[in-house]
């Protein structure tokens, strides 16, 4: 602000979006995070495998950040937006629903095993860490990858007149 004034630069008055302007945004933001906390994921189990435990702890704390910021997100959309329908029709709808649901069911089983994996991780326990890493790992990134397929399908291919 400082060298603003001393130049006497003029600066434009900005007006920030209001939340209702931002909803729209947020189910390809979401997407975006999704597929960011998979790419995250892939590179740390990468580097655990090859020994590198520097790397693989930023990206798994990246990954939780990343995954953090979505769940905000997804929160904040739906309840604004509510109930949206899937807008498919025929043999797709039995396949959408049931990816959304073992979707859904793994996102809140996750959420637990998640806590307990960096729990152990940070409180050093390399024990029990990796034997639960074994599961949490591959349901996380089928939850982030699962929640991108859900996203193409209801946002990009079958989308519904509102």
């Amino acid at each position: 602000m400082f060298i603003i004034r001393f130049l006497d630069l003029k600066v434009p008055a900005t007006n920030p979006m209001t939340l209702d302007e931002i909803i729209p945004y947020l189910p390809h933001f979401q997407a975006m995070l999704n597929t960011a906390a998979a790419l995250l994921l892939g590179a740390g189990y990468y580097f655990i495998r090859n020994k590198k435990r520097g790397q693989h702890r930023l990206c798994m704390a990246i990954a939780l950040v990343t995954s953090t910021v979505f769940m905000v997100s997804y929160l904040t959309y739906h309840a604004r937006v509510g109930y949206l329908p899937f807008a498919g029709q025929g043999l797709i709808r039995p396949f959408y629903f049931t990816l959304l649901a073992s979707h859904v069911i793994l996102a809140a089983v996750i959420v637990p095993m998640v806590f307990s994996t960096v729990y152990f991780a940070i409180t050093g326990n390399f024990s029990k860490h990796p034997r639960l890493a074994r599961w949490t790992l591959p349901l996380w990134i089928y939850v982030s990858v699962t929640g991108v397929l859900i996203y193409i399908l209801g946002f990009h291919i079958y989308t519904s007149e509102i």
